[in-house]
């Protein structure tokens, strides 16, 4: 996966029917560190440290010795107190020294009469329509009294007892997602207003044993006019839309290039639109000449061809749209619309059982397809001038031959990383890049025994930008794509003790793909199980085909890279997992012989 473990590699490559495969050498591995890396800091109350040395010998951390694998390699975890962590690792007559250092990951409560190092809220430039609350924020030390002044009020802050706080989204990786409660009082009130213009900047007060400060905010605040909304054009090919104002919101459908829509806030760099999403700024353009971004509907049209049906939607502006998926129903939710609706065109076959639409608000329309089948192919948005495309994919047809059974099937493989990204790390320094690549090949060459037609992101050590990876499965539109990567942890994981192969997935379309080639690697390669995720990750987010993301297991436990490592059991998984990939397919609905 992403998280990238160690230094240098250190490994041999060896070639077998032009396809590299790993061969690791340790009969004389010196000591070696693979993670952490040097002066490393963390906010995790442990660590591991990942590393090898030869088998012959003791390996020992600040002199108490550590259990290892056949090989050498190990990845014991040690508390961390909070600054500077020295560890002192011997063997034979070699010796590493490392040096971590954990922080804090709470706030600094000040001694005295002061604010909490940023901690006063809003923090940047916001705007909003009359009678939208907001909300200001500061830390300070209890039983102070906290006040802010703008727009010739006094709003009394009040405290918080409480700070709970929420863990990383990586936090559910290592099953430590409890929400975090601190000792920190947070003083807090959320005031309405409504006069129209810029309110300025909020002074903050805070009055504690008879001495008072004050301190002005970074965010102004400035209220809309309802009635002189700025209305903005996407530019991005698909606007990445959330559901806050920062990259921690959850992502909405991505906004097609030419949707239009009125901005009812604002919050920094970021935009909130009219039908509740937020985008950044730099994915738009300014309208300055449009004064309304409410559409007008009539008539849909549904037409098709052997591969593919598409649905038409004429509109007068091209407005913000949202999909839901659920096993053999899609919907299509067109938002600032209303319907003047009498007559609709359909087609029903190969793909579409029945369709509906409803109003379902004055300005929002839903359109129900129910699918012949619960497997979806993938689906495209686009507009073409005020027209809405929508593009439902048909499955595909495979071969009825026995020796043949993906003839006819397109399916990409990406080798996760490569080039100066090298991803996780064995405890030799093995990258995952190295042995994705490995694997991806091998896998490559099983599916085209079987006849399928087999795409790769890439087929050398290179760099493959995430973007490039996701617009060649839009491209090439495969029935399915596979990224291949191998898995690590964050600082508090369990680098022993935690094994296994894992699924990632995003649309609703790839999910019984995933739980399909999990249960099958577990079974048939009698591999641990690590889970099947829904995870919002790059190649997982593409959604012109069922797209997923397969962790073969952990280059960081020492025992499991063993495995990973072996050129013998790298082919028995790629030849599992070919056999996997083949009997879904002959065993999904809908798809023709």
């Amino acid at each position: 996966m992403s998280k990238l473990l160690g230094l240098t590699l250190s490994s041999v490559l060896v070639f077998q029917s032009s396809i590299i495969t790993t061969s690791v050498v340790n009969a004389q591995q010196p000591l070696y560190i693979a993670y952490p890396p040097k002066n490393h800091q963390t906010t995790a109350d442990k660590i591991f440290l990942i590393g090898t040395a030869s088998p012959q010998g003791d390996v020992t951390i600040n002199g108490e010795k550590i259990e290892r694998s056949n090989q050498g390699h190990f990845a014991p975890s040690f508390p961390l107190k909070l600054g500077t962590n020295k560890f002192i690792l011997r063997h034979n007559n070699q010796t590493i020294n490392i040096m971590v250092t954990r922080k804090s990951a709470t706030p600094k409560i000040p001694q005295g009469v002061a604010f909490a190092e940023n901690s006063l809220s809003p923090s940047k430039p916001i705007s909003v329509l009359p009678n939208t609350p907001v909300c200001f924020t500061a830390i300070a030390a209890p039983n102070a009294q906290v006040s802010v002044n703008i727009a010739n009020q006094n709003i009394n802050l009040l405290p918080q007892d409480e700070l709970i706080k929420l863990p990383a989204n990586s936090a559910i990786l290592t099953d430590s997602n409890t929400p975090i409660t601190n000792q920190i009082t947070q003083y807090q009130n959320c005031q309405k207003f409504n006069q129209i213009g810029r309110l300025g900047t909020p002074k903050f007060n805070l009055t504690l044993n008879n001495q008072t400060i004050s301190q002005s905010g970074q965010g102004t605040i400035n209220i809309l006019n309802p009635n002189q909304l700025k209305v903005v054009e996407i530019t991005a090919n698909a606007g990445v839309a959330r559901t806050g104002p920062s990259t921690n919101y959850s992502r909405l459908t991505p906004l097609p290039k030419g949707t239009i829509a009125s901005v009812i806030g604002q919050e920094g760099e970021w935009l909130h639109l009219d039908y509740g999403a937020w985008i950044k700024e730099n994915e738009t353009k300014r309208l300055p000449n449009l004064s309304s971004a409410k559409a007008l509907i009539r008539s849909v049209k549904l037409e098709k061809n052997t591969e593919e049906t598409k649905a038409i939607f004429p509109l007068t502006l091209p407005v913000p749209v949202t999909v839901h998926q659920d096993n053999n129903k899609f919907t299509l939710t067109l938002h600032n619309t209303t319907a003047q609706t009498d007559t609709i065109r359909l087609e029903y076959e190969p793909l579409i059982k029945s369709f509906s639409w409803q109003q379902i608000s004055p300005d929002k329309i839903e359109y129900y397809f129910e699918l012949t089948s619960e497997q979806q192919w993938g689906y495209d948005l686009k507009y073409e001038g005020t027209n809405l495309i929508l593009t439902l994919r048909h499955p595909p047809e495979i071969s009825s031959q026995s020796n043949q059974p993906l003839q006819g099937v397109k399916i990409l493989l990406d080798p996760g990383h490569g080039g100066d990204e090298l991803g996780a790390r064995g405890p030799n320094g093995y990258p995952e890049k190295s042995v994705n690549l490995v694997i991806s090949k091998l896998l490559k060459q099983e599916l085209l025994q079987r006849g399928a037609t087999v795409y790769m992101t890439r087929e050398s050590d290179k760099d493959v930008s995430l973007r490039d990876r996701m617009k060649m499965i839009d491209t090439i539109k495969p029935a399915i794509a596979l990224s291949i990567h191998y898995n690590a942890l964050p600082d508090n994981g369990d680098a022993i003790n935690t094994a296994g192969i894992g699924m990632f997935w995003y649309h609703p379309q790839a999910e019984q793909l995933s739980k399909f080639l999990h249960d099958y690697l577990v079974q048939k390669a009698n591999r641990p199980s690590y889970g099947v995720f829904w995870n919002n990750l790059a190649l997982t987010r593409p959604h012109t085909s069922p797209s997923v993301l397969l962790e073969l297991g952990f280059m960081i436990n020492p025992t499991e890279f063993e495995w990973i490592s072996d050129g013998q059991q790298q082919r028995r998984l790629t030849k599992i997992l070919a056999e996997g990939i083949t009997q879904w397919f002959t065993q999904v609905e809908g798809i023709k012989n």
